[in-house]
């Protein structure tokens, strides 16, 4: 086994056996196959083996499985043997093994070793370890969590990167606000965080309220610091001129945590001017979650009907509400009413046909619509077949249908083979070597796929 190639088939999942293939294969009985691999050098096979050995409480031989894996000085094997031996209370073990990379300047370990020190009490060893690496924003993160106790020293050191970083000048002549960027990325948030910590929330709020965007990850990080202080009426300011919608998501929570169901639906039904996306969804899951399920309909058909209605995403929500609420029948009527060129032909919307169709019982037009496609060389529909004829117990006939088609269904293909127990014709397809997309350089125009 070799380090490198490892981390490459782990990390794009190609050429080996993916964890839901391997999830999959325990769920179906062949254990004896998974062990076997993981003998055989298959990552996630060993890694389910060993956590299986570990909640035996089967220390010794759970690390030897992992072992081969973690000779090679592979990061991801190191961690995953040292969170079982932490597990265990074997934390000085812990620490031996994975140190080494971390002082090695790996920024993964060094993020992860410094959590693990502070979790055992070795704070200020965590922070000697961390904060050299303070630019990049997930170490930087672990400062914050891991070093309360030094909360002065980690904010100072978030405030000499902020005023490091240069503001770009405005090249359009207008005098357009141009914002910092700074290294690491989120220094902003976590100086905010540690000033919330220390109870100074007015100076949280100034430090949110002045940078560029606090949307992170379908979050809105100045809504949320709102919210929690109970500065409604700043909330409220906040979701009028919010044209992501955070902060009218975060305000009509709120009024419904307080009994308000009303005034939540009324933030919906009123968002801020120059507003990029729509409020439809949840204002019809706000309705849903209090049995108003008519009013909720009517949202979502109010949402399909505006300008843009059409998208696959917006009738899709449309549909899957219908059938949830075992009225697909409707749902087929809104797509038939469609313009025409939403049709068959479009992949997003043939999906959601076929999966209205099955919720209503009519999986013979299921399996026709699908086979036309199919032969009309639409290579996307046989999946659909496939799933089709394996979930009515003809397995064997989804694999038919699947050895047609190119090397794009061969995870497919080997999904429903584990299911027919052909397992070794289903490892040996998962593992048969991928070509490898190798990076142009840098400085040269990338002009073949992928682009």
């Amino acid at each position: 086994m070799d380090a490198e190639d490892l981390d490459y088939r782990t990390r794009t999942e190609s050429g080996c056996i993916p964890p839901r293939f391997v999830e999959r294969l325990v769920e179906l009985g062949h254990t004896d196959e998974v062990e076997r691999q993981a003998g055989r050098g298959e990552w996630f096979c060993a890694l389910d083996r060993a956590r299986y050995l570990a909640g035996q409480d089967r220390q010794a031989e759970a690390l030897a499985v992992l072992d081969p894996f973690v000779a090679t000085g592979w990061w991801t094997a190191a961690e995953s043997a040292a969170a079982l031996l932490e597990g265990w209370g074997r934390v000085a073990e812990a620490i031996a093994l994975t140190l080494p990379y971390a002082e090695d300047g790996k920024s993964f370990a060094v993020e992860w070793v410094g959590r693990l020190l502070a979790r055992h009490g070795r704070a200020d060893e965590a922070f000697d370890l961390l904060h050299p690496h303070v630019r990049e924003g997930f170490v930087a993160a672990a400062l914050v969590d891991a070093c309360p106790h030094r909360a002065e020293e980690v904010a100072a050191l978030l405030v000499a990167r902020i005023e490091a970083a240069p503001v770009p000048e405005c090249q359009c002549g207008r005098g357009c606000v141009r914002w910092r960027r700074t290294e690491p990325w989120n220094a902003g948030a976590l100086l905010a965080t540690i000033r919330e910590r220390q109870g100074r929330v007015d100076e949280a709020i100034a430090l949110l309220d002045g940078m560029e965007s606090t949307a992170v990850n379908d979050h809105d990080l100045l809504a949320d610091l709102l919210a929690r202080h109970d500065r409604f009426e700043n909330l409220r300011a906040y979701a009028a001129t919010d044209i992501l919608g955070f902060g009218a998501r975060r305000l009509a929570e709120v009024l419904e945590g307080r009994g308000d169901v009303d005034g939540a639906i009324a933030v919906y039904r009123q968002p801020a001017e120059a507003l990029i996306c729509s409020l439809h969804e949840p204002l019809a899951r706000l309705l849903m979650r209090h049995g108003r399920v008519e009013e909720a309909t009517a949202v979502l058909r109010e949402w399909a009907g505006a300008p843009g209605g059409t998208e696959d995403y917006v009738a899709d929500t449309l549909c899957t509400h219908y059938a949830d609420l075992g009225r697909p029948e409707d749902g087929l009527a809104f797509l038939d009413a469609l313009p025409m060129h939403y049709s068959d032909d479009d992949w997003a919307f043939f999906c959601i046909r076929q999966s209205l169709l099955t919720a209503c019982g009519r999986r013979e037009e299921a399996y026709e619509r699908a086979r036309a496609q199919v032969d009309a060389g639409a290579w996307h529909a046989a999946r659909t077949l496939a799933d089709l004829l394996a979930e009515d117990g003809r397995t064997e006939e989804a694999v038919a249908v699947l050895e047609q088609q190119g090397p794009d269904l061969s995870a497919d293909l080997a999904w429903h083979l584990i299911g027919a127990g052909r397992v070794p014709e289903a490892v040996a397809l998962l593992q048969r070597p991928q070509p490898r997309f190798v990076a142009p350089p840098a400085d040269g125009p990338i002009d073949e796929p992928p682009f």
